[in-house]
C-alpha cells in the first residue's frame, strides 16, 4: 500500500491536472495536483495539493512551503481555498503543498471549554500530518530542499503551524501564522516567527509575543487595519490579497 502511495506521488509531480488553476498576477498560470496519501502507523488518509512551477534546478533545489488551512467543519476541499497565495508563491518559484487536515469522518472542532485544552489533540493530529508529509517529501524527491521547510498557517491551521516546532523542534526554519488566536507562537530565534493579524478577532492572552519578546526573538507581528479574519482565504480581495501575499513573499525571503 505504501509503494502505491509513493508512486502515486512521483506521478502527479511531475504531471500537472487541470483542475483548479487560476492566473497569478505575475502572468504565470498554476494549479494544484491533488491526491491523497496515507499514513499508516495512524491509518489515516491525508489529502494534499500542490502547487509549483517549472524549476530551474541549476539554481539549487526547490524550497518548500507547507500551508495549513483554517476550519471548516469538516466540509472537505478547504486545502484548496487559498489560491490567491498558495498560486501566488508557486510563481514565485516555491513548492506549495497544503494539507487538507479535517476528514468527514473526523469529530467536529470543539466550540466549548477552553480551547488550549478541548482543541489541542486537533492541533496534534496536524502537526503529525505536517510530519508525515514533510517526511514523505524528503523521501520520494530529493530535488526538494526539505531542510529549510517554512510553514504557514490560517486560524486554526495557524495554530497548529504555531504548535508544530515546539512539539517537533528544529525541522522547520520559519512559520508564518496568519490569525492563529488559540495556541502561542512560540519565543525562539529558530525557527524564525511571523504573524499577520486581523482587525478584527484578536488573540488569546499569552498567544502573542510582549515588544520585548518581538526584539529579543527577532518574531514580526504586523496588524493588517483593512483584513478581518475570514479575509485571508480567498475571501480577500484584491487590495488584502495582495498585502497579504507581499507581506508573506517578505518573510520567506529574509
Amino acid at each position: 500500500m505504501r509503494s502505491l502511495y509513493v508512486l502515486i506521488i512521483l506521478v502527479l509531480f511531475s504531471c500537472s491536472t487541470p483542475e483548479a488553476s487560476h492566473a497569478t498576477g505575475a502572468g504565470i498560470t498554476v494549479g494544484p495536483d491533488t491526491l491523497r496519501l496515507y499514513d499508516q502507523v495512524r491509518r489515516r488518509e491525508i489529502p494534499i495539493a500542490i502547487y509549483r512551477t517549472e524549476h530551474d534546478e541549476a539554481s539549487g533545489k526547490q524550497r518548500v512551503v507547507i500551508f495549513s488551512h483554517g476550519y471548516g467543519q469538516n466540509r472537505g476541499g478547504d486545502y484548496v481555498a487559498y489560491s490567491y497565495l498558495t498560486d501566488f508563491l508557486a510563481s514565485k518559484g516555491y513548492c506549495v503543498v497544503s494539507i487538507q487536515h479535517e476528514l468527514p469522518t473526523d469529530s467536529l472542532l470543539p466550540l466549548v471549554g477552553i480551547p488550549q485544552v478541548v482543541r489541542r489533540p486537533f492541533w496534534e493530529r496536524g502537526a503529525d500530518n505536517i510530519l508525515f508529509v514533510m517526511d514523505e517529501l524528503k523521501r520520494t524527491h530529493p530535488e526538494l530542499d526539505t531542510e529549510h521547510i517554512a510553514l504557514i498557517g490560517h486560524s486554526n491551521g495557524g495554530d497548529m503551524t504555531a504548535l508544530f516546532p515546539q512539539k517537533y523542534p528544529n525541522r522547520v526554519e520559519k512559520i508564518i501564522t496568519l490569525d492563529n488566536r488559540r495556541m502561542a507562537l512560540p519565543r525562539t530565534l529558530t525557527p524564525r516567527v511571523y504573524s499577520l493579524r486581523s482587525n478584527d478577532q484578536p488573540a488569546d492572552e499569552g498567544v502573542l509575543p510582549s515588544g520585548e519578546e518581538q526584539k529579543r526573538y527577532r518574531m514580526r507581528i504586523i496588524a493588517l487595519p483593512n483584513t478581518g479574519h475570514d479575509a485571508m482565504d480567498d475571501n480577500a480581495d484584491e487590495v488584502q490579497g495582495k498585502e497579504i501575499r507581499g507581506h508573506v513573499l517578505d518573510f520567506l525571503s529574509e
